[in-house]
């Protein structure tokens, strides 16, 4: 899967259409700062050609070759509309982290704005929209964070094997978790069973608007982060892992949502492209 970045301002006419998960709002509207983060030029001289790549097999290698050679079109919409063809081309490695998308995002904007920024800014962002949502409209996005985050179990498997569940747990209560887990543990239940039931019951589902924005806020960082992610894993048939992320270092990965907040926040059309 590859993403493409391009300034709104090239594309001949507004492109107007309704974000599934955050409403969408005029890049033109004048209460939005103006800010242009994007350098073709910068972008161009420091791209590598996908033989440079690594970690690509053969196949993987010619699709994207073949991209990067024609072109993905994008057209107005309407029977009229323009049509302009953007290239798929390698900006650099990034760390598969829960920071990619923040990573890549500032090294395709080219300009001196950090990842870390990125995913504050994006936040800032989803709050500001959601705040001037209709209700209809925050509940589907109540609706689709659910279905991200905190799914109902008792569907699902005809399309997936393992479900996750996510859970925040604030970075100071990580001592009295862990000693309620112990006592369950002395009581006789499994480890991962006491984990479950323990975070289950004090920790926060990822599961509205505002849990997202706290969920989407963690960047991995062990002083600046104010939860831990802990991750619930389920089959069919039951729990399947606990982690517990210790550490501290699980970073939020960028979702569907990031992307429209962050495409939004900075004027930007943000493409996905797909290939097999």
């Amino acid at each position: 899967m590859g993403k493409l970045f391009c300034d709104s301002t090239t594309i001949a006419g507004t492109f107007q259409t309704t974000s599934p998960t955050v409403p969408w709002r005029d890049p033109q509207s004048p209460d939005l700062e103006a800010v242009d983060l994007f350098d073709q030029a910068k972008v161009v001289t420091t791209a590598a050609t996908w033989d440079d790549v690594v970690g690509l097999e053969d196949q993987q290698r010619r699709q994207l070759q073949k991209l990067h050679a024609k072109g993905v079109l994008w057209k107005q919409p309407g029977d009229h509309g323009s049509s302009v063809v953007f290239r798929l081309s390698h900006g650099g490695e990034v760390s598969s982290d829960g920071n990619c998308l923040f990573t890549a995002s500032q090294r395709a904007m080219a300009r001196d704005v950090d990842a870390p920024e990125l995913r504050r800014r994006t936040v800032k962002r989803f709050l500001e929209d959601l705040g001037s949502a209709s209700e209809e409209r925050r509940e589907g996005i109540t609706d689709a964070i659910r279905h991200m985050y905190s799914p109902d179990l008792r569907s699902g498997w005809g399309v997936h094997v393992v479900q996750e569940v996510k859970l925040l747990a604030k970075k100071e209560d990580r001592i009295a978790l862990d000693s309620a887990i112990d006592e369950l543990v002395q009581l006789g239940m499994q480890r991962e069973m006491a984990a479950e039931s323990i975070y289950k019951e004090r920790c926060i589902p990822v599961n509205d608007g505002p849990s997202w924005a706290k969920y989407m806020s963690i960047s991995g960082s062990p002083d600046d982060d104010e939860y831990d992610i802990i991750t619930l894993q389920y089959t069919e048939e039951g729990l399947l892992s606990v982690d517990e992320n210790r550490g501290g270092h699980a970073a939020a990965f960028g979702d569907d949502i990031a992307i429209e907040c962050l495409a939004t926040e900075f004027k930007r059309q943000i493409y996905v492209v797909k290939y097999t």
